[in-house]
């Protein structure tokens, strides 16, 4: 188990920010005077969305877009925008900060021979971890940017991690608690199947300052997920996504490589009320209880309430199912004991709920669970509501007991 306050790479060295995002004029060569500044270039609707759009509707109100017709994630969460205070906005600058590092670094050509490098201990969740989950170099340098970010960010007290075993107290005056898996995913790089970054964002607990800091550290990571401040997921794939939400609805950034800026592209996000897609590991069908297999067997079939038959997607990448999940409806699911609460399951079920779905363990809402453990796992339900509703029914019906559906 590597420590989290030495740097694990201290030869690996990170190009600014500039470099990554090189000027606008070395990528796009026109110069300005070729347009006009009342006709000048708009970025094109997205998915239904279009970006030149207001985002009032979170408790700010009014438009925040720039003279362009864009609204980046900043302007956003500015007084201009949502308006979630000055505190949470700087902690915001440096998540993004640090997502568009590992961006960098889950594209760049020499990630394949960081990934061989050996003789690593791996946390995620101590010694108990089984092989799968044993850390790899790219999850722990991706553990270490976010883990800097938030030092520097001078707005978090803890950040509790995937990788690590126990969570880091960062600073004691520090608002915010941070809970992430730096990179979901991350087995899937060798083949460029798109990987992601998750977290979630609490208040502090004061009124147990006063306790060890080794047992503040803990309870602070341990709050339910109803108690979420702030939410998100970013999403390296052809493009790099930037979804979260702050209580107020689910909003998605993404980035304009030429600027370096999160751009608003799908603002207020509903999940369909049903889709047509699950997503599930179906080479697993025969270990399942007997009321998922005959849910599956029904909406693959086209016989159940909706007569329309079902397709199967499945990446097994949590962030990338979820977000076509997301985007399109449907179920993305995992009913074996196999996802955490406190890193992944409640940050998606806060923005799984704040677009309009819902989020299960199979028998109660994910949000409304108090984690006992840090690293504590379970089955996992996200999607549209009236899909889960009848996955739920189908539980209810089968006749196995220990039918998790």
């Amino acid at each position: 188990m590597h420590s989290p306050t030495t740097p694990l790479y201290p030869s690996l060295n990170f190009p600014p920010i500039a470099h990554i995002f090189p000027p606008k004029s070395h990528i796009f060569p026109l110069k300005l005077k070729h347009f006009p500044p009342n006709n000048r270039p708009r970025m094109a609707s997205l998915g239904g969305f279009t970006v030149r759009s207001q985002v009032g509707g979170g408790g700010g109100g009014g438009s925040s877009s720039g003279d362009d017709g864009f609204c980046t994630l900043m302007e956003y969460v500015g007084k201009g925008g949502v308006d979630v205070g000055d505190d949470l906005v700087v902690l915001l600058g440096h998540i993004q900060y640090a997502c568009k590092r590992i961006a960098a670094l889950v594209a760049s050509p020499f990630n394949s021979s960081l990934g061989k490098q050996t003789g690593i201990a791996g946390g995620g969740g101590g010694s108990s971890a089984s092989g799968r989950d044993v850390a790899k170099p790219l999850d722990i340098v991706s553990n270490e940017i976010i883990l800097s970010s938030l030092r520097n960010s001078g707005k978090v007290a803890v950040m509790a991690s995937e990788e690590d075993d126990a969570p880091v107290w960062i600073t004691d005056d520090g608002p915010f608690v941070v809970v992430t898996d730096p990179l979901d995913g991350s087995r899937n790089i060798d083949a460029s199947i798109p990987t992601g970054t998750i977290f979630g964002i609490y208040n502090r607990l004061v009124e147990i300052d006063h306790l060890p800091r080794e047992e503040k550290a803990q309870l602070n990571s341990l709050q339910s997920g109803i108690r979420l401040v702030a939410a998100g997921y970013v999403l390296y794939s052809s493009a790099t996504i930037l979804c979260t939400s702050f209580g107020s609805g689910t909003h998605a950034f993404t980035l304009d490589h030429s600027t370096g800026d999160f751009i608003l592209t799908h603002p207020n996000i509903k999940i369909p009320p049903r889709g047509q897609i699950y997503s599930v590991n179906d080479a697993r069908y025969f270990d399942w209880p007997e009321g998922l297999r005959r849910y599956i067997d029904t909406v693959r079939q086209g016989k159940g309430k909706y007569p329309k038959k079902y397709s199967a997607r499945y990446i097994c990448s949590l962030v990338a199912d979820f977000h076509r999940t997301l985007m399109y409806g449907g179920v993305a699911m995992n009913p074996r004991d196999h996802l955490r609460l406190v890193y992944e399951a409640n940050p998606l079920s806060f923005l799984v709920e704040q677009a309009g779905g819902r989020g299960s363990d199979g028998k109660s809402r994910i949000l409304s669970l108090q984690p006992v453990k840090l690293h504590q796992r379970l089955p996992l339900f996200l999607g549209s509501l009236e899909d889960m509703v009848r996955v739920r029914e189908f539980r209810r019906c089968s006749t196995e007991s220990k039918s998790r559906i």
